[in-house]
Formats: structure tokens, C-alpha cells, sequence
């Protein structure tokens, strides 16, 4: 098992360029099961789920290589509807093979999916929707089982507790491409992600409008064929190393940040005091002069993004001021506050809402990472802090950040891994 050691307290300069988007690259990787033709999909970043996705693909009977950022699936013959609990376990984006499977196989067993432990994320929106396809389902033994004749287009409406979905979003997407008849999805996630996935079903044939808007409305059609396509860029990265550059008072261009999928946080670190600059290809950080207190709410895209908020806690814990998180699509998403009190923070916990009172400066200590994001912000927290940061169980962090060790590197950081 690795850890970072980070010695703490060095500017960040220079350039740096964002991976293809993980929470993109999934779907599209499964939804190459809804064709017998060849896909080559580019932009794939070197990641733990990405690798568990295509091991999933290939226990389900396709072919699949994964080389220089690029994806080629063929998956002619399908052996398998079932995908094992050893594999879907590990990581809950790979649920998402159960709407390519039953679209094209008319039947899907998966296990209830795993990934990381940020509080209770059903998959009951999932099952609402592809029960409104006329999909028969049960559930036994820890595993989602489907089968339908013929999937039906219908109306459905997949909001939540928390707002939409965006894996069930894309699961009843990809299962309706291939129904009879027309589905109209309400209350649809928006993110660019599940865009991304529609502008590729598209390419492959299938006829799909309102992706980006929360009413999604898809044309059923016979058959889809292989398409190449190139991911877009990771913003949940882009953002992470925006903050990375601000939080050391560095002078940083991030390529492949799009101001127009990090809007709502971009919104908020300028309100902080973080100076942005808009350039062609990314987004540039200037050196800061003071940082202000921001309240921040996490809310479905368009709004501030739940996997951004373990990160600017990190940045409001340096900010002098009291700040206010509220948490409203994963209430239980402060796993990291106890890390980054460890290192000197002053955070307290009341339900969703996470209160900061900013100090002068962190101080380096061992601490442990509960899930991806908090696995970003302790590291952000170590570039910051004073002293040595080791931060452990970072298999985390690898589920979802290419390289970022080397990344931080090519910036000046004082960061590098070691075996535990």
C-alpha cells in the first residue's frame, strides 16, 4: 500500500493539463455494450475504476485494450449478463453496465454497487426508471436482477431526496436508446458528464435531445453502431489543481479547465479572493493577495459540486474567517474533517453544515484518507501546511486523479509516493 509524503509550504508555477474526465469515461465504456461494433474511445485516464470497468467489460464476454489513453471495445459476443459482485463491489460507476445490458441483452444481473464510504446513495431512482421501461426486477441475495421481452419508451420522473441522479440518469439513458417508442426523462441530472454520454450515443446512432436540461427526451431506434470518441476533460481535477495553485499562492495555467463546466465553483473561489484568468485552452491562478470567507451549499450541477467540497474546506481552514458548508447531496460527507483538524484546522460538524474558523497556517502530521475527494483535500492541505504531511491509503486517490503526484511535481511541489 502507498502514501504521499508532502513537504508542505512551496508556490506552485507552471502548466499543467487535466486528465480525461473519470465520471465521463465510465459510462462511456459501458455503453459500448449496446453495440456488436468496434468503439475507440480516447482521452481515458490511467485510473483504478477505469481498469476495474474494463475487467467488468471483459468478464461480460468483450474484448477490450487500454493503451496511451485510449479504449478500444468490441463487444460482438456477450457471454454474460451478470456482473459479479468481486468486481462491482469495489466501485458503485460500475452499476451503471446495468442499463447497456439489459437495452441490448433484455435481461442485467449486477451486484449492488461499492466505491467509497460517503453516507447512503441508493439505486432506487435506477430501479424506478427502468421498471417505468416495463423492465421486470428483483432483487435477492445482493444482486439487481432485470429482465423485460421488450422495453417500452414512457414519461418517468427520476428526481430524488437529493435532487437527480446522475448514474441513474445514465443507466435509463443508455437502457431506452434501444426500447420502442419515446422516453421523456424528468427532472434529468444536467452535469456535463451525462452530455457527454448522450453526444456519444448520438454518434453512435441513437436519437437523444434535452441532454444538459433536466427533461431528456430519447427516440427509441433498432440498433447503434461502434463510433470513435475523445472524453472531455476531468472538472472535478481541473478544480482540485485551480485550488492547489491558490492555496500555495502560485502562479499556475490549468489546460482543459472549461469555465463553462466549473461555473458555479469558479463563482466561489473568485468570491474568495482567488484571482482566475480566463485564457485560451484553460484557466491561469495568479498569486493571491488576501482570502475571504465563503459560505458555500452543495447542489446538482449547475450548482457547487458535492466532489468539490472536502477541497475548499481545505482552502476556507486557511482563510481567515468563519465559513459555513452545508452538504446537501451526501449529508454525511465529512469523513475528512477529523484529518484536517489533525493538521491544525478548526472545523466542527453540526449535521449536513461543516463551520471553519480560519488559521494562519496547517502544520504537517500523518493522516489517513476515508474516500476520493478527501484523499484531494489532504493533499491540498499538505501543500499548505508547514512541515511533512504523509497522507495513507491512497488507493483512494488513485480511483479517481491520474498521476497527480507527478502533476504537482511539474508544478514545484514537494510531493512523492512511498510503499507503507
Amino acid at each position: 500500500m502507498d502514501k504521499l509524503i508532502i513537504e508542505g509550504a512551496v508556490p506552485l508555477k507552471g502548466t499543467v493539463t487535466v486528465s480525461g474526465a473519470k465520471n465521463s469515461a465510465l459510462p462511456l465504456l459501458a455503453a459500448c455494450l449496446l453495440t456488436s461494433e468496434r468503439c475507440r474511445i480516447k482521452n481515458v485516464p490511467n485510473l483504478r475504476d477505469v481498469n476495474t470497468m474494463i475487467k467488468i467489460l471483459r468478464s461480460l464476454g468483450a474484448q477490450a485494450e487500454f493503451s496511451n489513453g485510449e479504449v478500444t471495445i468490441e463487444a460482438k459476443n456477450i457471454k454474460s449478463f451478470t456482473a459479479e459482485y468481486k468486481l462491482v463491489s469495489t466501485m458503485r460507476a460500475s452499476f451503471c453496465v446495468l442499463g447497456p445490458l439489459l437495452g441490448r441483452m433484455k435481461r442485467a444481473k449486477v451486484s449492488l454497487p461499492g466505491g467509497c464510504i460517503i453516507g447512503v446513495r441508493p439505486v432506487d431512482l435506477h430501479i424506478k426508471g427502468i421498471k417505468a421501461l416495463g423492465a421486470k426486477v428483483n432483487i435477492q441475495a445482493g444482486y439487481v436482477d432485470t429482465e423485460a421481452k421488450e422495453l417500452r419508451g414512457a414519461p418517468m420522473y427520476l428526481g430524488g431526496a437529493f435532487g437527480s441522479s446522475v448514474l441513474a440518469t445514465d443507466n435509463v439513458m443508455m437502457a431506452a436508446v434501444l426500447a420502442r417508442g419515446k422516453t421523456v426523462i424528468e427532472s434529468a441530472a444536467c452535469e456535463p458528464e451525462v452530455v457527454d454520454l448522450a453526444n456519444f450515443l448520438n454518434k453512435m446512432g441513437a436519437k437523444i435531445s434535452g441532454q444538459g436540461t433536466p427533461c431528456i427526451e430519447i427516440e427509441g431506434v433498432r440498433h447503434l453502431h461502434g463510433t470513435d470518441y475523445q472524453v472531455i476533460p476531468d472538472r472535478i481535477e481541473a478544480g482540485t489543481l485551480i485550488l492547489a495553485g491558490a492555496i500555495t499562492q502560485g502562479d499556475c495555467f490549468i489546460r482543459g479547465a472549461f469555465r463553462e463546466h466549473l461555473s458555479a465553483a469558479l463563482d466561489k473561489f473568485q468570491e474568495a479572493g482567488i484571482r482566475i484568468e480566463d485564457v485560451d485552452g484553460g484557466i491561469r491562478i495568479r498569486p493571491r493577495r488576501a482570502l475571504k470567507p465563503v459560505n458555500i451549499t452543495t447542489l446538482p450541477y449547475p450548482g457547487f459540486p458535492t466532489d468539490m467540497q472536502a477541497q475548499i474546506m481545505t482552502l476556507m481552514s486557511v482563510t481567515p474567517g468563519i465559513s459555513v458548508i452545508t452538504e446537501k447531496i451526501y449529508p454525511d460527507r465529512f469523513m475528512h474533517v477529523a484529518e484536517l483538524n489533525r493538521m491544525g484546522a478548526n472545523i466542527m460538524r453540526e449535521g449536513p453544515h461543516a463551520i471553519i474558523e480560519g488559521k494562519k497556517s496547517l502544520s504537517g502530521a500523518p493522516v489517513m484518507a476515508s474516500d476520493l475527494r478527501a484523499s484531494a483535500a489532504l493533499v491540498l492541505a499538505g501543500l499548505v501546511a508547514k512541515g511533512r504531511t504523509e497522507v495513507s491509503r491512497i488507493y483512494h486517490l488513485d480511483r479517481g486523479y491520474e498521476n497527480l503526484e507527478l502533476k504537482l511535481q511539474k508544478l514545484g511541489a514537494r510531493i512523492w509516493r512511498e510503499k507503507e
